[in-house]
């Protein structure tokens, strides 16, 4: 199975830099499904729209996660549930509304996303994320490859949970920080790792919103309204391959397009 895991998508140029790119991208890596994060993809960088959600399916997309934004939108609550390929963090409290995870049929099998939030520096009002992928874990098709997007703060407790599930989930991705981390591995039982997959959007602002305003935040203290940046984009992803049989990863690339790194360079 062949996995393309995509970074967060921010805004009007997220989408944007998605519609541009990722019909490319599917022809060189040929990927049985598409992962996004697309808690950031309303014109605002917050949250997620009904229109948006289909826009990303029409660009290519099969699941998208979601993470701390999530309730960005007021418009979310009326539709999440009903839609089976859009989940947010399972860790949220018993009763919120969607769902954590999904399985999805795949030309290569079965392929289960699973979305989860760290709790440092985040929210203490959440489940634990270890625990809470443990409880999913003994309800899905043992046949199906696993993806955890780890949607939070710290490389530390990102490594912490792929090293707990080492073995047992086919990958680990984290999402949220918005830089792309250069440590993608494969541990040692065979789960795929990446600390940060980075981001689709803005490339000259600071994690995709206007720079001049996060500088005048730090300067003065005061509250800043922030706005998505405009101008250059980039690309952010992971590609991952996994063994037919064993549904443990056998190949993990980063994927960063921008102006110093095309795509056709």
């Amino acid at each position: 199975m062949r996995i393309l895991m995509i970074g967060d998508i921010v805004g009007v140029p997220g989408r944007e830099a998605l519609s541009a790119y990722l019909s490319q991208i599917k022809k060189i890596y040929t990927p049985d499904v598409v992962i996004a994060n697309g808690e950031n993809a309303a014109n605002n960088g917050r949250g997620i729209q009904r229109a948006i959600v289909q826009e990303l399916f029409l660009a290519g997309v099969d699941c998208i996660t979601l993470g701390n934004h999530a309730w960005g939108q007021q418009e979310i609550f009326d539709f999440i549930d009903e839609e089976a390929k859009l989940i947010r963090p399972a860790n949220f409290p018993e009763d919120t509304p969607g769902k954590g995870y999904t399985v999805i049929q795949t030309p290569a099998g079965k392929m289960t996303v699973i979305n989860v939030m760290g709790r440092t520096f985040m929210s203490s009002l959440l489940d634990c994320p270890f625990r809470t992928v443990d409880q999913i874990l003994d309800k899905i098709p043992r046949s199906s490859a696993v993806l955890v997007d780890m949607h939070a703060e710290t490389t530390s407790e990102k490594q912490a949970l792929a090293w707990y599930l080492d073995g047992r989930v086919s990958a680990v991705v984290g999402t949220h920080t918005h830089v792309q981390t250069a440590d993608e591995r494969i541990l040692p039982k065979g789960t795929a790792y990446m600390s940060d997959v980075g981001m689709v959007g803005p490339y000259d602002g600071m994690i995709g919103m206007d720079r001049e305003a996060v500088i005048r935040r730090y300067l003065t203290q005061l509250p800043v309204r922030f706005e998505v940046a405009k101008g250059r984009v980039q690309f952010n992803a992971v590609f991952i391959e996994l063994d037919k049989q064993t549904k443990k990863a056998k190949q993990v690339k980063r994927i960063r397009i921008d102006e110093e790194n095309p795509l056709f360079g």
